[in-house]
């Protein structure tokens, strides 16, 4: 089912990146993720009242959260995909964020309400009239939520939507909390033991820690993140691919939600280059990685001594002291003022965030290293930049 809706949604498997595309996705999945909720809680409810079970009610009340949810996440991607406009010019993308956020929200307070109402079951026990009724919808329920898990997963893999993911995973929980309610009802039946109280309470824990999960799966683009791995890697290969550029270094992806990120880097290339030609290099740079990889790419160029054999073997001996440290750092903007009594060399250093706050016990080695080397003293003008994760 999810492959057909996507093939409707997308009609050419090119199209799965495009914003309107995604939107699409996302408002089928709110939109189905509601009509099934709704079925559910109305049926189980119903059910609950009938039989008097308090973990069968809780699990509607789920299930009127999720459709909530669903409600959130249509209108979220709904505003998401509004164009710029003068007060927010990039975008409006984070709104899918926020709209999983608000879901998380939602589901810890019920969560919360849920353990008061548990508790009191556990204090005040109470039978469950299982019925062949109630077993049948619990069944039925298990069996759409668990098509709902699959439906979800695929969609948000298909458009790496953290969102869908997460009401992906808030199915599978689904599916395990009713089942830990049926197999209340069935203990009951068989034995007497009245556990109804207990499971509502492990229900209700379920959605409290969904929500959790959530809150931390939401938030954290929210506050900022650095780019995966893989996307670093694809822009400094794909930069590096140009002939003219000999290396590049302080890649920064900032993300102003689902195809909204925008990127600066810096590229060395030869300082005899034709400027003119340089600067044409860059803009295809800058134009492919758009189209490539959908990031607004802005490229600063580092005109760099490439004939200079004094310089490079500095540079050289600089590179294998700090290597002897820490392998991941790495030097760029390599000069060398020579004066009459002493040398100066000035660069950056690309350290790892274990390494910020070492920044002057790194200067000293590095100078005391340079000059037991050579009569030459060795002043060093560093500036330190922090290696994106």
């Amino acid at each position: 089912m999810a492959n057909v809706l996507l093939k409707v949604l997308t009609k050419k498997e090119e199209n799965i990146s495009d914003l309107k595309v995604r939107a699409a996705v996302g408002k089928a999945s709110g939109l189905i993720g509601i009509i099934c909720n709704c079925i559910l809680s109305v049926c189980k409810i119903i059910v609950g009242l009938l039989s008097s079970s308090v973990s069968i009610i809780a699990d509607a009340l789920n299930n009127i959260s999720d459709a909530a949810s669903a409600i959130v996440t249509l209108v979220g991607f709904k505003l998401a995909e509004k164009p710029a406009d003068k007060e927010h010019p990039y975008g409006h993308a984070r709104f899918e964020y926020l709209s999983g956020l608000a879901v998380a929200v939602m589901m810890l307070v019920i969560g919360l309400e849920l353990v008061k109402s548990s508790v009191e079951k556990i204090l005040n026990p109470t039978s469950i009239d299982m019925t062949f009724s109630t077993g049948v919808v619990l069944v039925i329920s298990i069996i759409v939520k668990f098509g709902l898990y699959v439906l979800n997963n695929i969609l948000g893999k298909s458009i790496n939507s953290h969102t869908i993911l997460a009401t992906a995973k808030d199915s599978l929980n689904d599916v395990i909390m009713t089942t830990v309610i049926l197999i209340a009802g069935i203990v009951e039946y068989a034995s007497g033991w009245k556990v109804d109280g207990i499971m509502g309470f492990v229900v209700a824990i379920f959605i409290i820690a969904s929500g959790v999960e959530l809150v931390k799966t939401t938030i954290s683009p929210l506050i900022g993140e650095g780019a995966n791995e893989e996307l670093q890697s694809c822009i400094q290969e794909h930069v590096l691919n140009c002939d003219m550029v000999i290396g590049c270094h302080d890649l920064m992806v900032h993300d102003y939600g689902p195809g909204k990120r925008f990127a600066s880097i810096h590229v060395e290339m030869d300082k005899d280059e034709d400027n003119l030609i340089c600067h044409e290099k860059i803009d295809n740079l800058e134009r492919e990685c758009l189209e490539k990889y959908g990031v607004h790419l802005v490229i600063h160029y580092d005109p760099i001594v490439t004939n200079d054999v004094e310089l490079e073997k500095m540079k050289k001996i600089v590179i294998s002291i700090l290597k002897v440290r820490d392998e991941r750092m790495s030097i760029h903007d390599f000069r060398m003022v020579p004066g009459v009594e002493h040398t100066n060399l000035i660069f950056d250093i690309a350290i790892p965030m274990e390494l910020v706050g070492d920044e002057d016990k790194i200067k000293e080695s590095l100078e005391n290293a340079l000059n037991d080397l050579s009569e030459t003293i060795y002043y060093t003008v560093i500036t330190f930049d922090i290696m994106p994760i």
